[in-house]
Order: C-alpha cells, then structure tokens, then sequence
C-alpha cells in the first residue's frame, strides 16, 4: 500500500488518513452495502465516501470485484478470530467440542457480521480463487475440522468408516444453512419460542450429539458456553 496522497485527498480528508486508504474504502463500501445493497457499490463511489479522489482507489483496487474481495478478506479475518474466540472458551481436549466451537464461533460471526457474511458467502461477487488469504484461512479451517474428526475416531467417539471430507461438507452446510436463516428472519416462522441466535446455537449442539456414538456429549447448554445472545 502506497503512503502517497495527491491533492484532492490531501484537500478532502473526509475519512482518509496517511497510510490507511485501503482501510478507508473498505469501510465506505461496507457504507454502501449496508445502506443500498451490493449492486450498488462501485470504485468511485467508495472514493466518494472515503473522500479521496476518484482516480485514487484505483492503485489498490482496479474493479468493484476486487474492492469486495478485500471485504471478503476482512470478513475472513474477523471469521478466523471468532472461530479461535470460540475455541479458546471450550475443552481443547476434547475433539468432538472443540469441533463444535468451530460451528458455534461461525455462527456467531454471521449474525454478528451480516454485511461481511453476505459478501463473503456470493462467489459471483468475489475472486474467492484470487485471494491467497481467502482460500488459505478457508483451507485451515476445514484441515481443523478434519483433524479433530480424525482424534474423534481415533477415541472410539466416530465409526470407524467415517468419510470424513463428506462428513465436513455436511457439518459446513448445516451451520451455513442456520445461519442463512437466521439473517433471512426464517427462524419465527420454524422456532418461534427461542431468539435465532439460541435456536441456530442448539440446534448445532443437537446435530453434534447425533454425529458422534459416545457416551459422552458435548455441553449440555452451549447459551452458557457461548453466551446467551
């Protein structure tokens, strides 16, 4: 990132600060898209909102596919550290829990963070391919899932054929879907009696203890683990 400012930035220094352009954008496209919506979001726009000059942004970012990838990234970023916030709260010893953490951290960054899930969650609006940070912390969290299915198998907890990939897709798409849910207000509708947020958390702590054939299950109440929010 270039620490040089031409005139029109240095004249107009609505929320640009030296050093911090990229930074600037970022947050004025997450302005856009949460006031009017995706569609909406273009490169000069955002310099507009950032106060900088149109041409500016156009060092860091030549496309509005490339100015959202680095929401995507920053989205990433804040998912990466919800999943270790997550983690850091439950038995690391046990596999099946701290597996567990992963979903519940993910779920608590999606609806804390609808803006960045939405953007994050379209590849027709990002370059997921084209981002070594994207695909790079994806690819983490999923060698995480897999590495705690296969401690899980080796205490007896998982059969001993578990398709483990397959078993990480499902997982995946489980916590996706209740997350989509949540956001999209499908939850009064399916589970009126409990806040989206408690409801998409149990009912991940119920496929969870159906996944595994131990005795022993994960918490009881993931709300105490988690936070009752």
């Amino acid at each position: 990132m270039t620490n040089t400012t031409d005139s029109s930035e240095a004249a107009n220094p609505k929320r640009y600060h030296h050093g911090n352009l990229v930074e600037a954008l970022i947050a004025a496209t997450v302005e856009i898209i949460e006031e009017r919506g995706a569609e909406h979001v273009s490169v000069r726009e955002a310099a507009k909102r950032a106060g900088v000059s149109p041409g500016a942004p156009f060092r860091h970012f030549r496309s509005k596919s490339a100015l959202l990838t680095a929401v995507a990234e920053q989205a990433m970023n804040r998912l990466t550290e919800a999943v270790a916030s997550a983690q850091s709260k439950v038995d690391s010893a046990d596999p099946i829990v701290a597996f567990e953490a992963i979903g519940q951290g993910y779920l608590e960054w999606a609806i804390s963070n609808l803006t960045h899930f939405q953007i994050i969650s379209s590849r027709t609006l990002i370059d997921f391919d084209a981002s070594d940070s994207l695909r790079d912390q994806n690819e983490a969290i999923r060698r995480k899932m897999i590495d705690l299915l296969i401690q899980a198998q080796q205490q007896g907890r998982l059969a001993p054929d578990t398709d483990f990939d397959h078993l990480v897709l499902a997982a995946r798409a489980f916590v996706y879907g209740l997350a989509r849910m949540a956001i999209d207000g499908h939850f009064p509708e399916w589970h009126p009696s409990e806040p989206p947020s408690l409801a998409a958390r149990r009912a991940l702590h119920l496929f969870m203890s159906r996944m595994t054939n131990s005795k022993t299950q994960p918490h009881e109440h993931p709300e105490v683990a988690y936070g009752d929010r």
